[in-house]
């Protein structure tokens, strides 16, 4: 497997990455993930370590418009090449479009091996919130025609939801594809304390509590949920929101809470750690709330109803897949009244609260990442197969 993101780079795609790994390890296969080498950097980089997994880590630079990630340099691609060609490998897994997809691509090409890629991220969504200089008509259309290169250039392409397939269809990708979400380890998501988690932060246990998981982005649409929560304190004044993660947008949006007086009602906590206090985040909420119009899986719905967490959310791309037929969430869309008025029923209604509850880990049972694993491994072994 190569990206060119993973821990202590917390976000989707690394998750992603770290689930399907686990998985294939548990299943008896052995994994090599090639990632970019991040430095002394904040982060929880023992987050990302399994064991079996072999991690190669390839020197990297800083990107300006996006400090957070890194880019592999060329000259490490050159020196890793040869090394990685002489050992024996069944299949190439690509995760990202960048000097990662560069490397595997070659290395396919000298070891004769077949290509997979997965298409995680809608970048004709996200390029023009990192570029906001230039046209966003031109970028999207540069997104959609680098998309049909780099995509033309594999055997393969795993997509998280029927929605993005549509997208690549339209983009008119000819590369034969299979709709496989990445899913969640479930046994991770079975602890947590959430009245601990009030108590450490001066939460009585009466308080109503809203929470949301993501990365602090202009995509992930944060503002448009701090918007309801403005319009929800007038009638629930003692109403917190929990925000669980960090990002390039943490700064506004702590700016745009400022703005709106949520000063005492928002509390921003930055990245948490998966195995305990974000656990805990999580099960502090009466509800899990999302808004995100680019996710092309939405992992945190899933991670909430696994862990009894009714979901209020907006229904777009591979946030409408993970919420089709769900017992355990309340769909509604980007419109802060009627977002506001659904959270307001739900929480004037502990009986409804509790049967969505309970409904949850039920529901995250079909995105159990070792049953959809399964489909991952059949695709390689045709691969390999057809090769």
């Amino acid at each position: 497997m190569l990206s060119d993101v993973y821990f202590p780079r917390v976000n989707g795609v690394s998750t992603s990455i770290r689930t399907f790994a686990r998985s294939l390890l548990r299943m008896g296969h052995a994994v090599t993930l090639v990632a970019p080498d991040y430095g002394m950097v904040e982060g929880n980089a023992s987050e990302g370590a399994l064991d079996g997994l072999e991690i190669i880590r390839l020197p990297a630079r800083t990107i300006f418009f996006d400090p957070e990630d890194r880019l592999i340099r060329g000259a490490a691609i050159d020196a890793v090449l040869p090394r990685l060609a002489a050992r024996r490998w069944d299949v190439v897994h690509v995760h990202t479009p960048f000097q990662a997809h560069r490397l595997g691509v070659r290395l396919a090409e000298m070891a004769r091996l077949p290509t997979v890629e997965t298409y995680h991220t809608y970048f004709e969504e996200y390029v023009a919130h990192y570029l906001p200089w230039l046209p966003g008509g031109l970028l999207r259309a540069i997104a959609r025609r680098i998309s049909r290169h780099l995509c033309h250039g594999v055997d393969h392409l795993i997509v998280p939801s029927e929605q993005m397939r549509e997208v690549l269809v339209r983009y008119g990708i000819q590369t034969p594809s299979t709709v496989i979400p990445t899913g969640i380890d479930l046994d991770e998501f079975k602890g947590g304390d959430g009245a601990a988690f009030r108590q450490r932060h001066g939460i009585r246990a009466d308080q109503p509590v809203l929470v949301t998981v993501s990365r602090l982005a202009v995509e992930k649409n944060i503002g448009f949920l701090l918007r309801v929560v403005k319009q929800l304190v007038g009638t629930f004044p003692e109403l917190r929101f929990i925000v669980a993660g960090e990002g390039p947008d943490a700064t506004r949006l702590r700016q745009v809470s400022a703005t709106l007086g949520l000063q005492e009602h928002v509390r921003f906590h930055g990245n948490l750690d998966r195995q305990t206090t974000l656990l805990d985040a999580y099960r502090a909420g009466d509800l899990f709330v999302f808004a995100s119009p680019t996710e092309t899986q939405g992992l945190v719905l899933t991670e909430a109803m696994a862990l009894g967490v009714p979901v209020v959310s907006t229904a777009v791309m591979g946030t409408a897949t993970v919420l089709e037929g769900t017992r355990s969430a309340v769909v509604c869309p980007e419109d802060v009244g009627a977002f506001a008025t659904a959270i307001a029923d739900l929480l004037r209604s502990p009986r409804r609260l509790a049967e969505l509850s309970a409904a949850g880990p039920a529901d995250a049972h079909a995105w159990s990442a070792d049953g959809l694993m399964a489909g991952v491994v059949a695709l390689y072994q045709r691969l390999v197969d057809e090769n």
